[in-house]
């Protein structure tokens, strides 16, 4: 990548770090992430950055010992942006006041003022009096640096946005990564220009770039791709393909827990797009046994988690000479996981294709697409030449139905769910909205209602549809379904499927929900 211009993010622990990188890159500049425990006052001057932005982070810079920059960040006379907790370092480092009070946290949308001081950072936003943005902050700015202005402020954030124009070292309370801060994206472009980059970078230049690292990682050895069918490890093999060719296995583990005809589907589709050596192993049964009476839905990811790679490491060693396991883990996986970087962030839930990991595992993990979000895989796919159709697809879990089976999971439950999501799906396919909406699914509750069907009293299970919006999956929006789509939908649902007689419609946002249930 020496040949792109760095932007350094030194990662404090947010959840949203790797969404700053993400808005980079959609802007046409490459950047780097590091924990802030990793990057010393050596070996920053060492990445030699153009830039550098201080990441959100969950602790608190009035805590002893709370992580903080390289002595020597400010007297680089390089731009500097801090984002939220960033932004609270900066300020204590730099001689002003942090505190913690009452009534001065902000959690979710607010609204900038705009000072009468300008600034380039913010051109091109406050088309009206005020601009939303999204903030999560519990300690507050209560004194600025003194060679510093400010340039927009909120209720109970008076310094929201503050910065040193001729140092250009600049913080904002707020988080402009995320979708929710309107022209978020507008502030960050900003930062960009002040900082003098090109902006040369693009998923072509992150495709050609990914094969060569792929080249000199995988060398002479063979690969084991971990085959769901979905868009993640579809585009991983692609990609993989691309770069090491027949040294490439593809592995589809047939869990039992897949969509209706899902697993047929995805077989003949790889044969007729992809000339790919495929090995279709079907352990539905070791999965659906192995999961008796197991109701805790992070046991549930583990076992999985598990399973998959000791299936995978018993074929591996059918086939010989495998050094490899790839896998289409992305970065929303990861950073609900574990903090991507390594830092301090909190768990959320473990993803079968990052948490459960036995110790002892006999492959190396090859994680080409770990750096990535969704929509960015998609365009990666596009860019490697897959069908569009194909790339347009909903994501999936890799522990499939048994994540939307709160409960035990028994293949009763999966008959039933399996022919509730295909109808759900049908039915937004009919009313043309499959492309507008992120990710949709049915959801198989552990309870049951009564309900009278005919002259009978029954007493069977009650579904939830979801369905989303979303750009990057760390966000998502319920979708506004009509009436009549929902009606029709539950109506079919009961009389086609013996075993739901009540249809529920999911209307929780991400925050505070996951888009999943489990």
């Amino acid at each position: 990548m020496s040949k792109f211009e760095r932007l350094l993010i030194i990662d404090f622990g947010s959840q949203f770090t790797q969404l700053i990188a993400r808005r980079l890159r959609e802007l046409g500049v490459f950047s780097e992430i590091i924990p802030f425990q990793k990057i010393d006052d050596k070996n920053l001057k060492e990445y030699n950055p153009k830039a550098v932005i201080l990441s959100g982070g969950p602790a608190s810079v009035l805590e002893k010992n709370s992580p903080r920059t390289p002595l020597n960040l400010f007297d680089m006379n390089i731009p500097v942006l801090g984002i939220c907790y960033g932004l609270q370092v900066l300020v204590k480092v730099l001689g002003g006041q942090v505190e913690r009070g009452k009534g001065t946290a902000e959690f979710g949308r607010a609204f900038l003022k705009k000072s009468v001081i300008q600034t380039d950072l913010i051109n091109g936003m406050f088309s009206d009096d005020s601009e939303q943005v999204w903030m999560s902050h519990g300690d507050h700015v209560s004194e600025i640096p003194l060679s510093f202005q400010v340039f927009a402020s909120t209720e109970s954030a008076p310094f929201a946005i503050i910065g040193d124009k001729k140092k250009k070292i600049y913080g904002v309370q707020f988080h402009p990564e995320v979708y929710h801060t309107l022209n978020g994206s507008k502030l960050l472009d900003n930062f960009l220009k002040i900082s003098g980059f090109k902006k040369n970078w693009t998923m072509k230049s992150y495709k050609e770039t990914k094969i060569n690292q792929l080249q000199k990682t995988i060398g002479d050895q063979r690969v084991i791709c971990a085959l769901s069918g979905g868009v993640d490890s579809s585009v991983t093999a692609a990609l993989i393909h691309k770069a090491i060719g027949s040294k490439l296995t593809c592995i589809y583990v047939d869990h039992g827990m897949m969509r209706l005809n899902e697993s047929d589907e995805i077989i003949n589709m790889f044969k007729d797009y992809f000339n790919i050596r495929i090995i279709h192993a079907n352990e539905s049964d070791l999965f659906l046994n192995s999961l008796k009476g197991i109701v805790d839905p992070e046991e549930k990811r583990k076992i999985i988690g598990r399973l998959f790679i000791e299936v995978f490491t018993k074929y591996s060693n059918e086939i010989g000479n495998i050094k490899f396991l790839a896998q289409g883990t992305l970065y929303p996986d990861v950073i609900e996981s574990v903090s991507f970087t390594g830092g301090p962030s909190e768990t959320i839930k473990s993803h079968h294709n990052v948490g459960g990991l036995p110790k002892n595992m006999q492959l190396e993990l090859v994680e080409p697409l770990r750096e990535l979000f969704k929509d960015e895989v998609r365009k990666l796919g596009i860019e490697l030449g897959l069908p569009k159709h194909f790339i347009s697809r909903h994501p999936f879990p890799g522990p499939g139905l048994a994540i939307r089976c709160p409960g035990e999971v028994n293949l009763n439950k999966l008959k039933i769910l399996k022919h509730a999501d295909s109808i759900f799906i049908n039915q937004i396919k009919k009313y043309n909205l499959y492309d507008k909406i992120w990710q949709a699914f049915v959801v198989l509750l552990p309870v049951r209602s009564v309900g009278v069907m005919g002259d009978g009293r029954t007493y069977d299970f009650v579904c939830s549809l979801r369905a989303v919006t979303s750009v990057d999956g760390m966000t998502a929006d319920f979708y506004p379904f009509d009436n009549e789509f929902l009606g029709e939908t539950s109506n079919k649902i009961i009389n086609e499927i013996r075993g739901i007689n009540r249809v529920t419609y999911d209307i929780t946002s991400k925050p505070p929900g996951t888009i999943e249930w489990e």
